[in-house]
């Protein structure tokens, strides 16, 4: 696009070209005609007619042009959207192939980075573990509450080991021990009719003496736990003190101290006084902490019975 009047060599109707195509005029300095001022609201006169409609730009034309390279400068935007997200799938696909293809080498023992194929370790198998839960161990005493289950050898010496016994540093010389199937025989007051009332099948005694003060320990065996703990509410009375083995009488026409308790199906009982006979009183502590510490073995050892079952049976589960 050019801008300015006539190119050289123009001519208008009805004058003659003069110079650079101007109309000739009365010459005016450099050959342009000399201006005139126009009367108000008078157009001026285009001196060169023709030549603006001749050189007018054509705005719809040129409208049509620029909306057509707006809609191929789209197009092209368009087309390289495209074609970037092409090349951005192309490189994603890419990526997992190779991912999978390294996983799969891996889950199928591939060749290593130096080609080679990788160690195994045949000597140490990966250790396997079973999806079933283990049984909890057996109770203990569910061997010692009932007969059908309570079957490891029952004896004086099992229950009373050796010639004597030390509780929290207190040692006892053992006396005499024994064990009879008459549970009456062997008890004093109403504890007799107790005993048989309840089913007792068996009464096992032992005596140990400390500083002139002794005791009997008794344990009554029953069928069940019920029966021994029935037994251990109606006592009355109390276990015959038994004498021997270098123990002379005690507890026989003279106050002693009688306790009675019960741990599955085993009732054990104490009696304790002194040697010489005299009374027990509440003041008499070395009685008392006698009648603690038999009653306290007594217990312990008919726990542990139930307990070496209990451990035999998690050893051989289907027997």
């Amino acid at each position: 696009m050019s801008f300015g009047g006539p190119q050289p060599g123009g001519e208008q109707q009805g004058q003659q070209g003069y110079g650079y195509g101007y109309p000739q005029q009365q010459p005016y300095g450099y050959g342009y005609p000399p201006p005139q001022q126009p009367a108000y609201g008078q157009q001026q006169p285009d001196p060169f007619p023709g030549a603006q409609a001749a050189h007018t730009p054509d705005w719809g034309a040129l409208a049509e042009a620029s909306e057509a390279r707006g809609k191929r400068k789209r197009w092209l935007m368009i087309g390289g959207a495209a074609v970037a997200a092409l090349a951005v799938g192309a490189v994603v696909a890419t990526a997992v192939v190779a991912t999978n293809k390294s996983n799969d080498q891996a889950k199928n023992g591939g060749p290593t980075a130096t080609g080679s194929a990788a160690p195994t370790d045949t000597a140490s198998p990966a250790p396997t573990f079973s999806s079933v839960a283990p049984l909890p161990p057996p109770d203990p005493m569910d061997f010692i509450s009932d007969a059908k289950k309570d079957k490891a050898p029952l004896s004086a010496e099992g229950l009373f080991p050796g010639k004597k016994l030390t509780m929290n540093g207190r040692a006892y010389q053992k006396g005499a021990t024994s064990s009879t199937n008459n549970c009456a025989a062997v008890s004093q007051g109403g504890l007799g009719q107790v005993l048989k009332n309840n089913g007792c099948t068996r009464v096992i005694r032992a005596t140990y003496v400390k500083d002139g003060v002794a005791v009997t320990v008794g344990i009554a065996v029953f069928p069940t736990d019920e029966q021994a703990t029935k037994a251990k509410k109606q006592a009355s009375g109390g276990i015959a003190p038994l004498a021997g083995a270098g123990v002379g009488d005690f507890c026989r026409k003279t106050v002693c101290l009688r306790r009675t308790n019960s741990i599955g199906r085993y009732v054990y009982l104490t009696q304790t006084g002194f040697t010489n006979g005299k009374k027990v009183t509440t003041a008499d502590q070395p009685v008392f902490q006698t009648a603690d510490d038999l009653g306290t073995f007594s217990f312990n050892q008919i726990y542990a019975r139930g307990r070496a079952q209990a451990s035999t049976a998690a050893g051989a589960p289907g027997e």
